[in-house]
């Protein structure tokens, strides 16, 4: 995004039109989309936008995305540590079901034939 960012305000330039550090700070936090609203009610709260460099705004933002992409990563680590654990009994009865199905059956088709 600050690529595209830079070459469009590079862009401008070359035009003649020119933007102050302030606005283009802000343009930024303008875009950002709307699960970034504390972020940049953090960044609008805790530091001068009109001294802010254009730098330090781009840093503080990646770190937030870093930090938000780590708790997605851990999110979806703990959804994958589902375990089952299996027991013999289920097993053996299921077995035994499905021996007593065949017999049953087994039992019909001999009746069936005579």
């Amino acid at each position: 995004m600050f690529s595209r960012f830079t070459t469009i305000i590079n862009s401008l330039k070359n035009l003649g039109k020119s933007y102050s550090n302030q606005e283009l700070v802000r343009k930024i936090l303008r875009c950002l989309p709307k699960i970034w609203t504390p972020k940049v009610m953090a960044i609008e709260e805790a530091k001068d936008l009109s001294t802010l460099p254009l730098e330090q705004l781009l840093g503080s933002l990646m770190t937030h995305e870093t930090t938000m992409k780590n708790h997605e990563n851990v999110e979806v680590k703990k959804k994958k540590a589902i375990a089952f654990k299996a027991s013999r009994e289920d097993s053996e009865s299921d077995e035994d079901r499905d021996v007593a199905l065949i017999t049953s059956q087994f039992k019909r088709f001999l009746k069936n034939q005579k």
